[in-house]
């Protein structure tokens, strides 16, 4: 607010003055301060002649200092506080307001609540507040007590090759790089690779700590019927426990190894002339070597937190992923769109309607299984159907979008089945009937390739 002389004037009643003046002295048209101000030409010549008789007085608002029209009854506002006050003291302004509403029938909008709350000293605004103080974690006293584990999409060979994925493991107490294993994608199997790499060179550590990607976290597709991810499972059988962090900076570690790596493995890679996942896990132990020289911390104490491996925990067997497939009528097994003819025995009869155990190694191999008994089986037939809803992790778009762009370029290049050649086009004019489509054969040799 301004005074000008006796009056007090806000700066837009300020500008409009000027706007008046001039026009009042015929130094600016009417029509062009109608322009500037935004208002009529009868408004301005109103103003004008209100300007001529009152003075700058006449062009403050007439409502100044007087009760809105849209405001609310005094009785409604204490009643509102006072509510406010003996209920909902430790409540947010808007869920006061609904319950303000829902509960005693007092209907006034969330800011009125806000500033009856901010007046009465029981909400304070967001700017108002103290910044929090996020202090660092410490780091864990021991080697091998707690290993933080990640995966990096990037392109780690620039443009020598596609981008694809590094899982990182590095060792809490110590920054340390524990294995470093570039792959395709983020999967389990994947992840089974690394982890395996981890335990042969090291032992099991107490704890693995990552994000809450669904290799990690629970989700339908991903479990093993019990809310257990296969991941999960593999590491509850080594006794070595899994942890999600819940957000990034909780994993501040790894985090902060992958822009490290992003820069200097990069330029390793390329100075090496280094581009394809064998050459890169290959030359992925001497980088470790070097980094750790560079960056490792000793820890606190001298003790590794490491366990062995025990003589009867077998990581061929553990490192699969498992579930559960019906046994059929037909004596038949359906999985991952794959039947699997079992063979008709009378042990395996009594298998009929049961509930039984499919393995799948990271190499590819199936083993069917009932009762820990591995059965005998023949790849019967491969289900073809298009999966136009899959469902692909924002980790794995990238390499998804790859494998799509092979498979529609072999598909753009196959010629379109049913097209009429050259030699009987005419024919097909002649004879504009269509014929019967015929039934697709389950033995067809095409493959169909699903990402999920």
């Amino acid at each position: 607010m301004t005074r000008t002389g006796t009056i007090t004037m806000s700066m837009q009643e300020l500008d409009r003055l000027k706007v008046i003046e001039a026009v009042a002295e015929a130094r600016l048209m009417t029509w062009r301060a109608a322009e500037r101000l935004g208002l009529s030409r009868r408004q301005v010549e109103r103003l004008v002649m209100r300007y001529r008789d009152e003075g700058a007085a006449g062009l403050v608002s007439r409502r100044r200092g007087t009760r809105s029209n849209h405001q609310l009854p005094q009785t409604v506002l204490d009643r509102a506080l006072g509510l406010i006050h003996e209920r909902y003291a430790d409540f947010g302004p808007t869920l006061a307001c609904e319950k303000l509403h829902e509960c005693h029938g007092l209907v006034l909008s969330k800011e009125t609540a806000r500033h009856l709350m901010m007046d009465a000293g029981l909400w304070v605004p967001r700017k108002q507040r103290p910044p929090k103080v996020y202090q660092p974690r410490a780091r864990r006293a021991c080697f091998g007590e707690l290993v933080q584990i990640d995966g990096s999409d990037h392109r780690w060979f620039e443009d020598r090759a596609p981008a694809c994925t590094l899982l990182v493991y590095v060792d809490d107490a110590t920054s340390r790089l524990m294995t470093l294993h570039f792959t395709a994608s983020e999967s389990t199997f994947s992840y089974f690779e690394a982890t395996r790499m981890y335990l042969e060179h090291f032992g099991k550590p107490v704890a693995l700590y990552s994000d809450r990607a669904s290799v990690f976290r629970g989700t339908r597709a991903a479990t093993t019927g019990n809310g257990v991810t296969q991941f999960g499972r593999a590491m509850y059988e080594l006794n070595v426990d899994t942890w999600c962090a819940n957000s990034s900076p909780a994993k501040g570690r790894v985090e902060r190894a992958h822009l490290t790596l992003q820069d200097r493995l990069v330029k390793e890679l390329r100075l090496r002339g280094i581009s394809t996942l064998a050459a890169a896990n290959a030359y992925a132990p001497a980088f470790m070597a070097t980094y750790n020289a560079h960056f490792a911390k000793p820890p606190r104490s001298t003790f590794d937190a490491h366990r062995p491996l025990r003589d009867d925990e077998d990581l061929d067997a553990i490192l699969t992923w498992r579930v559960m497939r019906k046994v059929s009528r037909s004596l038949t097994v359906l999985n991952d769109r794959v039947i699997y003819l079992l063979e008709d025995t009378v042990a395996n009869r009594k298998l009929i309607g049961r509930y039984i155990d499919v393995w799948e190694y990271p190499d590819g191999r199936i083993e069917i299984r009932a009762a820990g008994v591995a059965l005998r089986y023949v790849p019967y037939d491969k289900l073809a159907e298009i999966d136009q809803g899959a469902v692909i992790e924002h980790k794995r778009l990238g390499h998804a979008l790859q494998v799509a762009q092979v498979l529609q370029a072999q598909r753009d290049n196959r010629p379109i089945s049913g097209s009429p050649s050259r030699t009987n086009r005419g024919a097909a004019v002649r004879n504009p009937t269509p014929r019967p489509a015929r039934r697709s054969n389950a033995h067809s040799p095409e493959k169909t390739v699903s990402v999920i």
